[in-house]
């Protein structure tokens, strides 16, 4: 995706300003005029000129042509309904602009077990690194490839997370084992500004770098669910919750806007899947239902065809 400040067109400049106006981040400002400028080159017009049909028509091409995810459709129609409302100060098109409705899904979650595999099979220090703190304090990727140096308090035991989603600094403690791992690599890689550093100090590291690490050592582990970085923050909200730590401190560490969003990981703690008996269990050992193969032979009547 281009950065906004790449694109020259007068209507995306104005839209970035708007939105740089109301102090939304660089990464929603570049999502947003993305949309409405694949939005204006899908029918060669200024979206000024264009109305509901088009975006109806849209809103078709992404579904049935680009197959978008749903989070993209969404995001697409928020871009638009930004566009025409503050940029154009146009509502009437606004209210009939549905929003698609997102399936229903659960976190993939990891057991230790899993986890120290996946881990066993990264041999570069700082990409080992990067996943163990991503999975030890629950950090989205974002937030641990933008851990400077100062960042680290070993006093207080805490990170620093600064600007994470929603421009939100917080706190998340430091396991005495974490730290540990921390001064192994800065004693070795001895990194100034940012921890994680890419091919300069002054740049963080590549988010791909890591989404291939974790997918390479997936396989290498033999694990056959689809893993990426982020389901590191998933295992660590999981496994929390099975220790017993409070979901409203779960959601604080993980800086969830809203309790809701933290509520998810209540349908993947294995207390709540172990918990519901089946049928089965009830029935008299003799009144199982059992499978037998009309093949073969009866061992307790020799004789019988």
């Amino acid at each position: 995706m281009t950065p906004y400040n790449r694109r020259v067109t007068a209507f995306t400049k104005r839209m970035a300003e708007d939105m740089q106006l109301r102090n939304l981040s660089p990464r929603t400002i570049d999502a947003y005029t993305y949309h409405v400028d694949r939005f204006a080159m899908r029918f060669g017009k200024h979206p000024e000129e264009l109305g509901l049909e088009q975006v109806r028509d849209f809103q078709l091409w992404m579904i049935n042509e680009l197959h978008s995810s749903w989070s993209q459709f969404n995001q697409a129609v928020c871009a638009l309904k930004f566009f025409y409302t503050v940029t154009c100060q146009r509502d009437w098109i606004v209210t009939h602009v549905p929003y698609g409705q997102r399936p229903k899904t659960l976190p993939v979650v990891l057991s230790g077990d899993e986890v120290a595999r996946i881990i066993a099979c990264i041999t570069n220090i700082k990409h080992r690194t990067v996943i163990l703190t991503l999975y030890s304090a629950g950090l989205r990727i974002s937030e641990g490839l933008n851990l400077k140096v100062p960042d680290i308090d070993s006093e207080r035991m805490t990170l620093k997370i600064n600007q994470g989603k929603g421009q939100k600094d917080r706190y998340v403690p430091i396991s005495p084992r974490l730290l540990t791992e921390l001064r192994l690599y800065w004693r070795d890689q001895r990194p100034s500004q940012y921890f994680f550093p890419g091919k300069t100090d002054d740049t963080p590291l590549n988010k791909a770098v890591i989404q291939k690490v974790c997918t390479l050592a997936t396989a290498q582990a033999g694990i056959k669910k689809h893993v990426t970085p982020h389901t590191m923050r998933h295992s660590y909200a999981t496994g929390m919750l099975e220790a017993g730590v409070d979901l409203m401190a779960i959601s604080k560490l993980l800086g969830h806007s809203s309790f809701t969003t933290t509520m998810v990981y209540l349908h993947c703690r294995r207390q709540h899947l172990g918990s519901a008996p089946s049928p089965i269990d009830w029935l008299p050992v003799r009144q199982c239902p059992r499978w037998i193969d009309p093949n073969s032979r009866d061992e307790s009547n020799p004789g019988a065809e």
